[in-house]
């Protein structure tokens, strides 16, 4: 089973990425120091579009840099891309074949932008297009579902972080990030039951904050795309905006809560959500306290909270291959899905 193989591959693949592509980050790093960049515009699709939300936030908070997500419809349709002067165009994707993507990063280079692939295919359309790439280093991912290339992603943006910071704690926390997911996929079995007893459900909220909004989206498309259930993704504050109204007695909320500067929020606001509404509520995260809130509890080891998403979609992606298998569907073959989705 593909897909199951290449979520346990995460922890030997992150390690390899450290190790192979540290150098090369921290060059383009020094790179980027030489120019005058002022914000980053990133274009993606899917789950690595997923991957630039976490690259908002970790770009943002730790580098100070303003992060857009591309609309590619300008740059494409409308021909109206906007001025990119002092910008960093990065380009996200595992294949690296999207038009759309590559048309992004191309006009870009043409403005005189910095520009920056990151791929699982240096030698892909997308890679030729920047002027600088980095490797995935993931190897081939044959699965439909992302897993291993979209946590390869959050990798490298936090690498790209640490090597424009050039604070060492930096890279000692990522040194660890590849124990921290393997020591995530050890409840596997836990995961699996909880998979067993919520085979009814064909729709949720997946909720979180800060660092872990793109956990939600992520683990909402996981979700979509393997088991079919319709899971949406939210902000807690976004949700209370409105959409709590769908909530009542049993509804299913996935709650993603790692330690951290919204962890209190969230807490007090899934807790609500169970004692007063009287929700299903599945916990992802790192503390015992935090775990506790949950009727099912996925276990996740202790990061900074800046690199918690890296481990916290992996209960995710485990919990979408048993509910597919659960529900009685292939998780090698979802309806309607190929591999490589080239949209213009």
């Amino acid at each position: 089973m593909a897909l199951r193989e290449e979520i346990f591959e995460q922890p030997t693949t992150l390690a390899r990425l450290l190790a192979n592509q540290r150098a090369n980050i921290t060059h383009i790093a020094s790179e980027l120091q030489r120019r005058t960049v002022h914000f980053v515009m990133i274009a993606a699709r899917g789950s690595s579009d997923n991957a630039a939300r976490y690259a908002k936030y970790v770009w943002g908070s730790r580098n100070q840099l303003p992060v857009a997500l591309a609309a590619p419809s300008l740059f494409n349709h409308y021909n109206a891309p906007p001025k990119l002067d002092g910008a960093l165009v990065v380009g996200i994707s595992q294949s690296g074949q999207s038009p759309d993507i590559v048309n992004v990063v191309s006009e870009g280079r043409r403005q005189g932008a910095a520009t920056l692939a990151i791929t699982n295919t240096p030698d892909s359309p997308l890679g030729r297009a920047a002027e600088w790439v980095i490797n995935l280093e993931a190897g081939a991912e044959l699965s439909v579902a992302a897993t291993k290339t979209y946590t390869a992603e959050l990798m490298v943006i936090a690498m790209l972080s640490a090597a424009l910071d050039k604070r060492t704690d930096a890279w000692t926390a990522l040194d660890g990030v590849p124990a921290a997911v393997d020591g995530a996929l050890a409840h596997e079995s836990v995961i699996s039951s909880a998979a067993e007893r919520l085979q009814r459900i064909d729709q949720c909220v997946v909720l979180a904050r800060g660092f872990n909004y793109a956990t939600a989206f992520e683990l909402s498309l996981k979700l979509k795309e393997l088991t079919y259930v319709v899971a949406e993704p939210y902000s807690c504050a976004d949700f209370q905006h409105g959409p709590i109204a769908i909530v009542d007695h049993g509804f299913v909320v996935i709650g993603i809560l790692p330690t951290g500067t919204t962890s209190p929020q969230m807490r007090q606001f899934l807790q609500d959500l169970h004692q007063q509404r009287r929700v299903e509520l599945l916990t992802i995260a790192d503390d015992p306290d935090l775990l506790a809130l949950g009727d099912y509890r996925f276990p996740i080891p202790q990061l900074p909270e800046w690199l918690s998403p890296i481990a916290a979609i992996v209960p995710g992606q485990l919990f979408g291959h048993h509910l597919t298998l659960a529900k009685g569907y292939d998780p090698e073959h979802p309806r309607g899905l190929h591999k490589v989705t080239e949209t213009t």
